[in-house]
């Protein structure tokens, strides 16, 4: 009998959970997990964890002053993260606040502070990766904290140059979309694609074969994907992140799975990049996907990142009136 789809890709590539979903991951036996602040919002608002938030909410409410639902929202961040480590044999990645996207220090700050409360929790920097956007501001923050152990995972990832710098940076991983390069495209008047020529699945074969030809060590992981021709063509990638929605689509599937990506076996590979600052910056002010898409990225974490923190704020509120 045929393995599964899904079978097949785990036997190259190691698949990670995209989702905040305990239940899911724990169904799904991902090797690592991913969170956002969109998918820790949806799992909030989810009743089967209403007992996690009401532990992050009395624990706000004892702690009280400026910034408490701030806190709380880092506490239940952790919390998740913390209940996904105990599942998952590998990693866990927990997002640096999005609207820090442009602040190195604040990153920096923010992103010990994590690592401070998963080690409260008997969770060790070595099981967490710190994600953090591909600015040049998140890259530089990943620069810091890589030299002190913590490992990063950078997203919001489009372009080649985001990859270079974040492999200057000694990122340990990064997070290249796949579905949202797609988007821009079809938006803007192109294709229709195939799984091969689909522009984001390009793009990370791209910086795949980038990464392999000049010997980098960081971790590519695609990731934001919109079907499952988009992951069959990226298999042998070092990790894909994927939905539970099409991670069930892949335990359905039988057929053969090949092989896509291989070190031995890269794609055209483009020329050594030396990136400053200002070479990056304009080398993404070149690309206007890239740049469209990095910005619309970081302001729909923001926004939901605000509308966690309004929940949150209300759960304060109702539980001093109670």
């Amino acid at each position: 009998m045929t393995a599964s789809k899904l079978d097949q890709l785990r036997a190259m590539t190691t698949v990670v959970a995209d989702t905040g979903d305990i239940e899911a991951v724990r169904r799904l036996k991902p090797v690592d997990c991913t969170t956002n602040p969109t998918l820790l919002l949806k799992a909030v608002e989810t009743p089967a964890y209403a007992a996690l938030v009401e532990e992050a909410i009395a624990w706000g409410r004892r702690q009280g002053g400026a910034g408490v639902v701030e806190a709380v929202c880092d506490r239940l961040a952790v919390t998740f993260g913390a209940e996904l480590a105990r599942i998952v044999p590998g990693r866990v990645s927990t997002e640096v606040d999005a609207d820090l996207s442009f602040d190195t220090a604040a990153s920096i700050a923010k992103a010990r502070a994590i690592i401070a409360a998963y080690r409260e929790r008997g969770v060790e920097r070595e099981r967490i990766l710190i994600k953090i956007a591909s600015t040049w501001e998140g890259l530089q923050a990943a620069r810091v904290l890589q030299q002190e152990g913590i490992d990063c995972n950078l997203t919001l990832l489009f372009a080649l140059p985001q990859a270079v710098a974040a492999a200057d940076a000694g990122a340990f991983l990064i997070s290249p979309f796949v579905g949202r390069i797609l988007d821009w495209h079809v938006k803007a008047g192109g294709g229709p694609y195939t799984a091969e020529t689909d522009p984001g699945v390009v793009s990370v074969r791209t910086i795949y074969s980038y990464y392999k030809a000049h010997g980098i060590d960081t971790v590519v992981m695609g990731a934001s994907f919109r079907n499952t021709g988009e992951i069959e063509a990226l298999a042998g990638c070092d990790r894909l992140t994927i939905g539970p929605g099409l991670l069930d689509e892949l335990a359905g599937a039988t057929g053969e799975l090949p092989r896509k990506l291989s070190p031995e076996t890269s794609d055209r590979v483009p020329a050594k990049l030396d990136l400053d600052e200002k070479a990056f910056r304009f080398a993404m002010n070149e690309d206007a996907m890239a740049t469209e898409k990095l910005a619309e990225g970081i302001r729909g974490f923001v926004k939901d990142l605000r509308s966690l923190r309004k929940l949150v704020a209300a759960k304060l509120d109702s539980a001093k009136a109670a």
